[in-house]
C-alpha cells in the first residue's frame, strides 16, 4: 500500500489493529513503540500522508519539515502544545486534536484525587500499613472535611472542566469557576457561580481544580503569587497540563502549610526527576509533606475502555481529514496556508 499514515510513539503494545481496522484500505499504518521513535527512517517519516503523535513527539518545524507528503497531524489527545502549529500551518498541513476522548475518565481522576484528601484514603491506607495498631485510627489524617461545606474551584471550564464541576456539585459542594472565555450566560447553563477573576476563585475555593490548556497565558498560572492568593489550608489538584503549575513554588507552598494538599496528575518534566525540589522534599524521611501530595503518571484519561476510544477516535480524525480535506477538530485553521495545503494534495 503506497499511502500510509505514522504513528511514531504508540502507548500501546503493537500491532496498531485498531487503527488499522479504521483505515480499511484507504491507508496502511506505520507503528512505533516511544522506544523506537529516534530509530524510525528518514524515508518512513518523509512517506507518510499523515502522523497520528501522543505526547512523547514534539512536532516541530525541524521534524515537519522530514514530511514532504504529509497532510495531516493528529493529535491523540486533547492539548496540543507538543505541535508547532504555526509551523504545520505555513507548510499546508492541518493539525487536530481528539477532544471527545477520556472526559469523563479526566473527570472522574479529579474527583478522586480530592477525595482522596477530603477522605483520607491514602492516608489511612498507609498508617495502617505502616503499624495496624497504631496506624488504626480515624483522627490523625489531614484534610479530612465533610464535602457539603468545601468550595470546589474549576479553573478552565472547557469539556473536562465542567464534567468535573458537575460531579462536585453532585457530591453536595458548592462549585465556583473561571473561565474568562466562556460567554456570558454559561453559569446559567450549567447551573455553576462564576467568578470575574482567578484572584477571586482563589481567594473563595477549597479546592483549586486546573482544567486549561497550555498557553503562555496559563503557563506557571499557579506559582508563588497565586498560591498566596489560595485560601490557608486549600487543596491543589491538575489533571490538566504539567507546565501550568510551578513545582517549585508549589514545593515552598506545602512545606510552609499554606496549601494543605496537592493532587497531581501531570508534571512539567514526566517522569519527574528524583532531585526535583518537590519530589525530593516529598520523599525525604519523615517529610512532613508525605501524606499531603499524591502524584499519578499522567494516568487521568487512562482505562481499558478510554485507550480503545483513543486509539479510535484519533485514527478516524486522521481518515476523515485526509478523505474530506477538512475536520471539526481543525486547531490551526486560522494558520493554515490554503495554497501549501493544496499543493500537498495535489
Amino acid at each position: 500500500m503506497s499511502e500510509y499514515i505514522l504513528h511514531p510513539d504508540a502507548q500501546f503494545p503493537l500491532p496498531a489493529d485498531i487503527e488499522a481496522e479504521v483505515y480499511g484500505s484507504a491507508f496502511g499504518v506505520r507503528a512505533y513503540l516511544p522506544a523506537d521513535t529516534a530509530s524510525i527512517p528518514d524515508d518512513v517519516w518523509a512517506g507518510a500522508s499523515g502522523l497520528v503523535c501522543y505526547h512523547e513527539v514534539a512536532v516541530t518545524a525541524a521534524v515537519l519539515d522530514r514530511m514532504s507528503k504529509c497532510r495531516v497531524v493528529v493529535r491523540a489527545g486533547v492539548g496540543f502544545d507538543n505541535i508547532d502549529l504555526q509551523a504545520a500551518g505555513e507548510r499546508g498541513i492541518a493539525v487536530c486534536n481528539t477532544p471527545d476522548y477520556g472526559t469523563t475518565d479526566v473527570a472522574d481522576h479529579a474527583i478522586a484525587l480530592t477525595l482522596a484528601f477530603l477522605r483520607g484514603i491514602t492516608f489511612y491506607n498507609r498508617a495502617i500499613e505502616a503499624d495496624p495498631l497504631a496506624g488504626w485510627r480515624f483522627d490523625t489524617a489531614p484534610s479530612v472535611r465533610r464535602l457539603s461545606t468545601q468550595t470546589f474551584g474549576v479553573v478552565g471550564l472547557g469539556r473536562i472542566g465542567t464534567a468535573t464541576a458537575l460531579r462536585a456539585k453532585a457530591l453536595g459542594m458548592r462549585v465556583i469557576f473561571f473561565d474568562p472565555y466562556k460567554p456570558t450566560g454559561t453559569e446559567l447553563a450549567v447551573g455553576l457561580e462564576r467568578c470575574a477573576t482567578l484572584d477571586d476563585l482563589l481567594a473563595a475555593a477549597d479546592i483549586v481544580s486546573l482544567h486549561t490548556p497550555l498557553t503562555e497565558e496559563t503557563r506557571h498560572i499557579m506559582n508563588a503569587a497565586t498560591f498566596a492568593k489560595m485560601k490557608p489550608e486549600a487543596i491543589l489538584i491538575n489533571t490538566g497540563r504539567g507546565p501550568s503549575v510551578d513545582l517549585d513554588a508549589l514545593a515552598d507552598a506545602l512545606l510552609s502549610g499554606h496549601v494543605a494538599a496537592a493532587g497531581l496528575d501531570v508534571l512539567e518534566q514526566e517522569p519527574p526527576s528524583p532531585d526535583s525540589k518537590l519530589v525530593a522534599a516529598w520523599r525525604a524521611p519523615d517529610s512532613p509533606i508525605r501524606d499531603r501530595l499524591v502524584l499519578t503518571p499522567h494516568a487521568a484519561f487512562y482505562s481499558p475502555s478510554s485507550l480503545i476510544d483513543l486509539r479510535r477516535k484519533s485514527a478516524v480524525v486522521a481518515l476523515g481529514y485526509l478523505q474530506e480535506g477538512d475536520s471539526r477538530d481543525l486547531v490551526n485553521r486560522d494558520l493554515l496556508d490554503q495554497t501549501a495545503a493544496a499543493r500537498r494534495r495535489a
